[in-house]
């Protein structure tokens, strides 16, 4: 895609999360499967089912900016996720895992968070009202589950791990 225009570059953006959240409920079921926790491995489990809900979201507001749906590579996301994958795959204690576990995906979290803030910021200068509201329902769950794997962390997690 040739980026000339603010809008252009907007979509550019846009296309980057969607290809990212379609990427991350890919990786979500194996850290389900992974986490040794039950509170972890729910915590994914919900995730994976806000996720879902994003990538519908994202339709909407490609929907608005009257381009297709589609998502272009972003090898941010594929880094911390290949690097959660390698962690994942050479730990073997459970506990020290799950504290692994906890720390790419908040990763992501933030990764995902700095992306919608963004996005965000340049819909509302792009007068896409619509797509403000449905960007910042995201953002505000990604926050709360970035909240929600730090308090887990805090708590449980990382004084097992120790």
């Amino acid at each position: 895609m040739s980026i000339t225009t603010f809008n252009d570059l907007f979509v550019h953006a846009l296309e980057d999360i969607y290809y990212a959240e379609q990427q991350i409920a890919k990786s979500l079921p194996k850290l389900v499967k992974a986490a040794g926790s039950p509170e972890l491995s729910k915590a994914f489990a919900k995730h994976l089912e806000e996720t879902k809900g994003q990538i519908e979201r994202l339709k909407k507001v490609f929907t608005e900016v009257g381009v297709p749906a589609k998502g272009a590579k972003c090898p941010a996301i594929e880094g911390i996720l290949t690097e959660a994958d390698e962690l994942m795959s050479e730990i073997k204690d459970a506990e020290v895992r799950d504290a692994a576990l906890v720390s790419g995906a908040q990763a992501v979290e933030h990764y995902e968070i700095t992306r919608y803030g963004t996005l965000i910021a340049w819909a509302e200068q792009l007068g896409l009202k619509d797509s403000v509201k449905l960007l910042k329902e995201t953002l505000k769950e990604e926050e709360a589950t970035d909240s929600a794997l730090n308090k887990l962390a805090i708590s449980r997690i990382n004084k097992k791990a120790a």
